[in-house]
């Protein structure tokens, strides 16, 4: 024990010679290693500017030199302009002044005015949106939900004009939102559990479990339905056209709502087919049945297998010739589509699409409408015309997507989803074991058009 202690200073004195020795060879390191990182210039006589530790972060001569050498390198501008505030709503795409400037010809009866029409490059304004006067950081979620600063979206009209539906309140210097619509004047929270009940979920929640999780609410004024779907774990997907209420989208989106300018009218929505369990629709001024209902057709391709379509109009509730005129043609247009009233009470309707293409090979051929082609691709979106015709459940379909809602609202098996394919088509093997393993169909009008599904519950 004593010749342990004799030695025991001197190794102490080797251990913090070593790790004063490593902390100088770090640094030496940190020091050095900043000149050879990636992105760091470092000049013999520190020209450059670069800092010694943040070298790569700091600004360069050569991103100067690129401004300053401005004849050699025309296209970077010196600087870029503010626009002017009047500008400051200023969406490109959608400017109804430059449709008429331009004297295009939109078809105004189906809405055309409403969606994208983006200025030709000399048309453009390269300048910086400036913020409206008074512009405040926007209130952090959840508060957001429930006011938003009034200078951030200097418009009150709106809430002048649905005062009595308790869209919105200017208190002060705020705009708060009470959560009612419409159709649900004392609350989204309210209107979504009465929803529920409707489909009789399981505690009355709406998402069934994780079954809905993607909502979309098309002509969602200022977004209260989507906001109160947050907690209920479903993102819902708000759709408005920048028309008279010009506004509502720019108030969903300052509250934090997801939310998006769009209209149907003409064109397909930017969202590949099969994208959502539920669409919405709560007085939302649509014309379902106009052009042979093409636009419902859309809907029906948004939807996934068994999705809901929840429907609070008065044409759904009402008694006037006029809108039981609109709620029969509805109904029967419907009804050929292979959709099902779900429930139906007060003011909302709830429909439900089919599982699988089985209704529709049932359906007599010259039914309207009918299927769509076997080489129609309905996750093509962009700038592609809508079709007066029904997205048929394909063989893509079922390699690459969940696999739908059945009619108890649990997740349906694939062998439900391929139920009703004609005898004579179905031609594969071998044949699906009780778990559907190594299933391999043929499907479809063409030989070359096969299904491989695999385990997939």
């Amino acid at each position: 024990m004593k010749h342990r202690s004799e030695h025991s200073p001197a190794t102490k004195r080797v251990k913090y010679f070593l790790l004063g020795l490593i902390a100088c060879l770090g640094l030496v390191c940190l020091y050095y290693g900043s000149s050879f990182a990636p992105g760091s210039r470092r000049s013999d006589d520190e020209a450059s500017g670069s800092d010694p530790f943040f070298g790569g972060f700091a600004r360069s001569r050569d991103f100067d030199d690129l401004h300053e050498d401005h004849e050699h390198n025309p296209e970077v501008p010196k600087s870029i302009p503010i626009c002017d505030i009047k500008f400051s709503e200023l969406i490109p795409c959608i400017d109804r002044n430059l449709i008429y400037q331009l004297k295009l010809k939109p078809n105004l009866t189906v809405m055309e005015h409403y969606e994208r029409h983006c200025p030709p490059p000399e048309r453009r304004y390269n300048c910086l949106i400036p913020p409206p006067k008074g512009y405040k950081i926007p209130i952090r979620w959840p508060a957001s939900r429930d006011e938003v600063w009034k200078a951030n979206i200097p418009h009150t009209h709106l809430a002048q004009e649905k005062s009595d539906q308790n869209w919105m309140v200017v208190n002060g210097d705020k705009i708060n939102f009470p959560g009612g619509g419409t159709h649900f004047h004392d609350g989204a929270d309210k209107y979504i559990i009465a929803l529920a009940r409707m489909l009789k979920f399981p505690g009355d929640k709406l998402n069934n479990g994780g079954n809905i999780r993607n909502v979309f609410d098309v002509g969602c004024g200022v977004a209260s339905f989507g906001a109160y779907l947050l907690p209920h774990n479903i993102i819902a997907m708000s759709l408005a056209p920048n028309d008279v209420h010009e506004n509502q989208i720019q108030f969903a989106l300052e509250r934090g709502i997801p939310a998006t300018l769009g209209i149907l009218a003409t064109k397909r929505l930017p969202y590949p087919s099969r994208s959502f369990e539920l669409a919405h629709c709560s007085r939302c001024r649509i014309d379902w049945l106009q052009r042979d209902g093409i636009l419902l057709l859309e809907l029906d391709r948004l939807l996934r297998p068994g999705g809901y379509f929840v429907y609070t109009s008065p044409e759904a509730y009402a008694t006037d010739p006029e809108n039981r005129r609109i709620w029969n043609a509805m109904y029967d247009l419907l009804k050929r589509m292979c959709w099902r009233v779900v429930t139906k009470k007060e003011q909302s309707v709830i429909w439900a699409k089919p599982h699988s293409n089985s209704c529709y090979l049932k359906r007599n051929p010259e039914t309207y409408p009918p299927l769509c082609g076997v080489d129609d691709d309905a996750d093509v979106t962009w700038n592609v015309s809508m079709k007066r015709c029904i997205s048929r459940y394909s063989a893509k379909n079922f390699r690459n997507r969940p696999q739908g809602i059945s009619s108890s609202g649990k997740e349906g098996s694939m062998r439900s989803l391929i139920k009703g394919v004609p005898r004579g088509i179905s031609q594969g093997r071998p044949e699906p074991d009780i778990h559907g393993n190594q299933l391999i169909s043929k499907i479809g009008h063409h030989e070359d058009c096969y299904l491989f599904l695999r385990k997939c519950f």
